[in-house]
């Protein structure tokens, strides 16, 4: 049989399809009841409004320590005419809290008190009437509303609760959502045998499974319940037979994973046509495009994409919101603010695109450094700061523009990050490491354009620093003859970071017997290279010049990566035979290591952030014995000068 590929014919956009959907499910197919005891209620939403069944307090007390008295019979004292009290008559000793006396209505403090004997006591100021009383019901009057229905409770909500002698509440039920992970080439993590030898399980074409509990966290963390199922094959009548058992089951949302955009094996689509109406097939959102929006037996279905971004956006823009109305609950906005892009972001029109960006304060701005958009990534998520959405009308934006951005952390965590641009090494990580673990509210975020890249982010005045290696090609020094180039009317501090080695990273065994740069010209040999300005580039460029060997004639020159650890993946993964990068990184990877030159690493610092608290805080971690240990414990690195101030 031939599978007919899907096609989006009428994508909708996000606008279009959110209308679709609240309109098909007008109440968000609102939940039944259930008594809970009030100290189980924090997070839950309550059904019924809540009045008080008593006064808090139920009667007048103390509110301070002293003597309970009738106010008007100390009107007169003064500091020339005190007034003398008779204890146990007309003065009442009460401690905070205590209920007041009959007849009394205001307290002086014991501090305001002349104490002369056991029977009599002067005071030299009069009281007035509830003075230092907390009166009965000045917290909560018996009958008043405490809560309405829809209220949220929060912990604080419990002490109110309870005070108004409520012990038990009426709050809706959880929504209870089924998750589905769909495809053939889905491994569950969970069996003993695949924790003993993953590895064996993780052949090419394989991959974990991982989006249902995801999705499963984030449906707890707007107020539903979550069922995983286990995974289904792509057998398209198998996946229907459960989708429509499931619709006849207590589930008030289904899920499927996987399978909702075009591909041959993509069932969801003819499944939903088969057993119920699909409501909306393509949304003009990135990431995010391939979801369905279903209906099946008046139950809303939702076909979800399955790289994990798509999965994620994909969930935040529709099933979170139907959540929140079938709780009766608003929608949790995420606070925004005011950034300037770092570069240019180019993008297409007719589709709104959700940019995950870095963030951090420099200077007096906010600079955002954009995130690859692979939707299959689920770490340019993970590392993100802030989500820009670009409209659908909109050609892409240009840097140093001010744009929104929706934060994904507290902004003090933003104005706590030290940005770093530039030229990757992995020592940067272990340092990222290292700042958080000595200063918790320290992070260090890292963003690899190379190092002349690096250079121009400081130039514009968008990070703290760079990480640079820039071989001055004259006299064989690094970096200096740069920042005199292209800062030549910046004040910089430069700071080694490591001396590490440079090399052609070949597999394990070289089974192409590679030597050295000459024999990256041979005809069977294919190269993984660094991106232009980058130090390992200029570095190998540098050498091809040297032996006279014309870049355009090897194999995979113009195919390129970002960082060393990329470099020994796609050599790793047999993509290339070799490629130039760190003796750290080969190690890692177990890859084999042909060295070809020892250099230095360091930190380009504008000399205005030289001195601020957080670069001070990043230099003493570089200075520690711990962090130089750990860097030696890589392989490929010296730290003889690390930390050293060059220029």
């Amino acid at each position: 049989m031939v599978t007919k590929r899907n096609v989006y014919l009428n994508m909708k956009t996000l606008q279009e399809a959110k209308k679709i959907l609240m309109e098909n499910f007008p109440t968000g197919g609102l939940l039944s009841k259930e008594m809970i005891p009030v100290p189980d209620a924090v997070g839950r939403v309550l059904s019924e409004p809540v009045t008080a069944n008593f006064s808090s307090p139920g009667f007048h007390s103390a509110a301070m320590d002293g003597i309970a008295v009738k106010a008007k019979q100390t009107f007169g004292a003064g500091e020339m005419k005190p007034k003398k009290l008779a204890v146990g008559k007309n003065a009442f000793f009460v401690n905070t809290g205590h209920v007041m006396p009959d007849n009394t209505d205001a307290v002086i403090m014991m501090e305001h008190l002349n104490i002369i004997d056991d029977d009599i006591i002067e005071i030299e100021a009069p009281a007035f009437p509830w003075q230092n009383v907390r009166k009965m019901g000045e917290d909560i009057v018996a009958t008043e509303l405490i809560f309405p229905r829809n209220h949220l409770v929060t912990p604080y909500c419990v002490g109110a609760l309870l005070s108004g002698g409520i012990f038990s509440v009426s709050v809706r039920t959880k929504p209870k959502v089924l998750i589905i992970p769909t495809g053939s080439e889905l491994l569950d993590w969970q069996p003993e045998e695949f924790q003993i030898s993953p590895l064996e399980h993780l052949k090419p074409g394989r991959v974990i499974e991982s989006n249902s509990f995801v999705l499963g966290k984030m449906a707890e963390a707007c107020g539903g319940v979550f069922v995983r199922h286990n995974i289904l094959k792509d057998d398209r009548e198998v996946i229907k037979k459960i989708v429509k058992d499931a619709c006849s089951r207590d589930f008030d949302i289904i899920l499927t994973v996987g399978g909702s955009s075009a591909g041959s094996e993509d069932f969801t689509k003819w499944i939903v046509e088969n057993i119920g109406r699909v409501l909306v097939h393509g949304v003009t959102i990135m990431p995010g495009k391939p979801i369905l929006i279903g209906k099946i037996k008046d139950k809303p279905f939702f076909g979800i994409p399955g790289y994990p971004v798509s999965a994620i956006i994909a969930f935040e823009e529709f099933v979170q919101p139907l959540i929140c109305k079938m709780l009766g609950r608003p929608e949790e906005d995420r606070p925004e603010v005011q950034v300037e892009l770092t570069r240019k972001v180019p993008s297409k029109l007719g589709i709104e695109e959700f940019l995950r960006v870095k963030l951090g304060r420099v200077g007096d701005k906010i600079s955002a450094i954009p995130l690859p958009g692979g939707a299959g990534c689920i770490t340019t998520i993970t590392e993100a700061d802030g989500i820009i959405r670009i409209p659908n009308h909109v050609e892409g934006l240009t840097d140093k523009k001010q744009v929104t951005a929706k934060l994904l952390r507290p902004l003090a965590s933003v104005d706590n990050t030290i940005v770093v641009v530039g030229s990757h090494d992995n020592t940067l990580d272990l340092l990222a490491d290292q700042t958080k673990a000595s200063h918790a509210g320290l992070t260090l975020s890292s963003s690899h354009v190379g190092s002349m890249g690096g250079l121009i982010a400081v130039k514009k005045g968008v990070c703290h620093l760079a990480g640079s290696h820039l071989l001055d090609t004259e006299d064989g020094s690094y970096n200096i003859s740069y920042i005199k180039k292209f800062l030549p009317d910046m004040k910089i501090k430069l700071v080694n970071l490591v001396i590490r080695d440079q090399g052609l990273i070949v597999p394990a065994g070289n089974p192409k017997k590679i030597k050295g740069i000459a024999d990256l010209a041979g005809d069977d040999i294919v190269i993984i290279n660094r991106q232009s300005g980058s130090g390992t580039r200029i570095l190998l460029d540098y050498r091809l010049k040297e032996l006279g060997i014309n870049p355009q004639n090897i194999n995979g020159y113009k195919n390129e990566e970002y960082t060393h650890m990329s470099v020994g993946v796609a050599v790793l993964s047999g993509t290339a035979d070799a490629g130039l990068g760190i003796y750290a990184a080969a190690r890692a990877l177990k890859l084999d290591f042909i060295p070809v030159v020892t250099e230095q690493y360091d930190l380009v610092i504008p000399e205005e952030y030289f001195e601020s608290e957080k670069i001070r805080a990043l230099l003493e971690i570089i200075n520690t014995k711990e962090f130089q240990k750990r860097v030696a414990a890589l392989g490929g690195y010296s730290t003889e000068k690390t930390g050293e101030i060059i220029l």
